[in-house]
């Protein structure tokens, strides 16, 4: 009975190894089945599938990686996941990652990558967890669809909602949502004003009619790169629409006519001078299938700094001054105020003139003696600029001045007046072989940080002859205050070319007395405003001693400009002011003048010895 119960028990025994053994061997059956079908499935699934550690390090890559990609799985395998990723969007991988590992959920995501042609491609990608024995998420499997064409149909749709299809400016919708976001600027910060301009092309319908649409459109797409090229960089807006880059401040409305905003306007000749460049463009011919077209351009200005209540009455405002343009026969700019157009105009005219003036040499200088207020002798004179208009006679540098430093014009001219002084120099000297004297010139602040001013300097010394000791160049303090590190630069420049420097209109501006202990100048010349305001204010009379006692302790020479009166003289010498200049000894004279005035000076015999 034991031996039976025994065998049976090895019986039952035997049956239970040989079911384990077959029950492990069904689940390897169905291990590799499952290994199997995602075989199948991974190497033909249009998706790219990969398989990576918990580090990033690809485990595996499906072979839709080799079509949509262009890698083998040998270059796969060298190169890292991440790396292939867009910098920008290396960031929010990692973080959709993290989170996939943390919550065991993977979330959808967009995110480029790099083709092995260099180009990105666009892929939409979900995550999900494999997990170990411990729970512990070991493995992440990735599915990754690319939508690149997908995406590239979106941009190019919204771009077309955005964009007119004929020329590729912006539309008239895009136009009002930038000029919305500069309104609303604007209404923060008054001084961030803009212009809007209104462009028609005068009697486009008649070309259109009788030259036909293809002729017109390319005339049209044409017009539209013009206006383009017309404006300038500090003219684009900043306003992102839907995502994409700012793009050019043109946009066509349709038709014939052309929206164009101008950011950063700082006056109206400003947006009168792009007008103008626009109008200028569109009258140049066109050959359009070997004919030549013409045609001319229109144009309405409106500028925000009038009191508007919506961004559209700018709009409006500039159609209007459109409409009263083509009203006075086309071809013409018209500003919506009145007011603000005849100054922007008269700007803009007397800009024209002043290039005139230098092509045709319309400019002369004026010389207004120097003097010691000791004994009246003659140290040298100011040169000073005076333009001989042929209409209005001799003209004050100070109509014209602002203008001409504006736009840049003033380097050239201070270029030339430096010049026509140092010959004039050289001319008086051989004439009457007297004694040679010094002549200021001024400086303005364009010429102080003009990289060219130095080198042009001792161009124009060595081609004249003149003594750089003669010469001496004079910077108003405000100028040279407002950026005493590029000042100083500059002056120690001049000095060591031979120079003499004169700090001009002192004690009208905010020196710093620490910092004019620096600078490397000869001289300050005190300010006519408060040498006429000496006899009425005390305070101004102290202002003055106290300049001329500060020049004196920094070892300078004090010069006194607009000295009218015996009374401002006598207070002046009381106070030991050096120099000085003004109607009580002479007005500016012309070079002949100033010569017969250095003659009288010396049959005087009070032609000073300069120190």
């Amino acid at each position: 009975m034991i031996e039976e119960s025994i065998w049976g028990l090895l019986c039952v025994l035997a049956a239970l190894v040989g079911y384990q053994q077959f029950r492990m061997y069904q689940l390897r059956q169905a291990a590799k089945h499952r290994d199997e079908l995602f075989e199948i499935v991974t190497e033909n699934a249009a998706d790219m599938i990969a398989l990576v550690d918990v580090k990033g390090r690809r485990l595996y890559n499906s072979p839709a990686y080799k079509k949509i990609l262009g890698y083998s799985p040998a270059e796969l395998s060298e190169t890292s996941a991440f790396e292939q990723i867009h910098p920008d969007d290396r960031f929010k991988v990692l973080e959709a990652a993290r989170e996939a590992r943390s919550t065991g959920l993977g979330k959808r995501l967009e995110y480029r990558i790099r083709h092995r042609d260099g180009t990105w491609r666009v892929l939409e990608s979900v995550a999900s967890t494999i997990r170990n024995e411990k729970g512990e998420v070991a493995k992440l499997v990735i599915v990754n669809r690319d939508i690149t064409q997908r995406k590239q149909a979106e941009e190019q749709l919204e771009h077309n909602t955005f964009h007119d299809t004929l020329t590729g400016l912006s539309n008239r919708r895009l136009f009002l949502d930038r000029l919305q976001h500069l309104f609303l600027r604007s209404q923060r910060n008054p001084d961030d004003q803009f212009a809007v301009m209104f462009v028609d092309i005068d009697h486009f319908k008649d070309l259109n009619e009788t030259m036909g649409n293809a002729v017109g459109d390319a005339v049209i797409i044409e017009i539209g790169r013009r206006l383009s090229a017309c404006v300038r960089d500090t003219d684009m807006t900043a306003r992102p629409v839907g995502g994409s880059r700012s793009e050019e401040a043109v946009s066509r409305f349709g038709g014939d006519e052309f929206g164009v905003l101008l950011d950063a306007v700082t006056d109206p000749s400003d947006a009168m001078r792009v007008a103008q460049r626009i109008q200028t463009e569109v009258t140049k011919p066109f050959l359009v299938k070997i004919r030549e077209v013409r045609a001319s351009a229109s144009v309405g200005i409106a500028l925000s700094t009038k009191g508007h209540e919506r961004a559209e009455d700018l709009l409006h405002d500039a159609s209007v001054a459109v409409r009263r343009a083509k009203g006075l026969g086309g071809g013409r700019c018209e500003v919506f105020d009145e007011a603000m157009h005849v100054s922007a105009m008269r700007r803009l005219r007397l800009e024209t003139e002043l290039k005139t003036a230098i092509e045709k040499r319309q400019f002369r200088v004026h010389y207004q003696p120097v003097m010691s207020l000791e004994n009246k002798r003659l140290l040298g004179f100011e040169a000073l600029l005076r333009w001989q208009h042929p209409a209005h006679g001799l003209i004050s540098p100070m109509t014209f001045l602002e203008v001409a430093e504006d736009t840049g014009l003033l380097v050239s001219i201070g270029h030339w007046l430096i010049s026509e002084a140092c010959q004039q120099l050289l001319a008086w000297q051989m004439k009457d072989a007297m004694e040679p004297v010094r002549v200021a010139v001024n400086l303005s602040s364009r010429q102080l940080s003009d990289s060219g001013l130095i080198s042009d300097l001792r161009l124009v010394l060595q081609e004249t002859g003149v003594d750089p000791s003669w010469l001496q160049l004079e910077l108003s303090e405000s100028v040279a205050m407002s950026d005493a590190r590029l000042s100083s630069g500059v002056f120690s420049q001049l000095r060591q070319l031979g120079t003499g420097i004169i700090l001009d209109r002192f004690g009208k501006g905010r020196s710093s007395f620490s910092q004019l202990r620096y600078l490397p100048i000869d001289a300050l010349k005190i300010d006519r405003s408060l040498v006429s305001e000496m006899l009425t204010s005390r305070s101004a009379c102290d202002i003055v001693e106290l300049i001329i006692t500060l020049a004196h302790k920094l070892n300078l020479k004090a010069i006194a400009e607009g000295i009218e009166t015996g009374t401002q003289l006598a207070i002046l010498r009381d106070f030991e002011c050096d120099f000085g200049q003004g109607y009580l000894f002479s007005r500016p004279l012309d070079p002949e003048a100033a010569q017969q005035f250095m003659r009288q000076q010396r049959v005087r015999g009070n032609h000073a010895q300069v120190p």
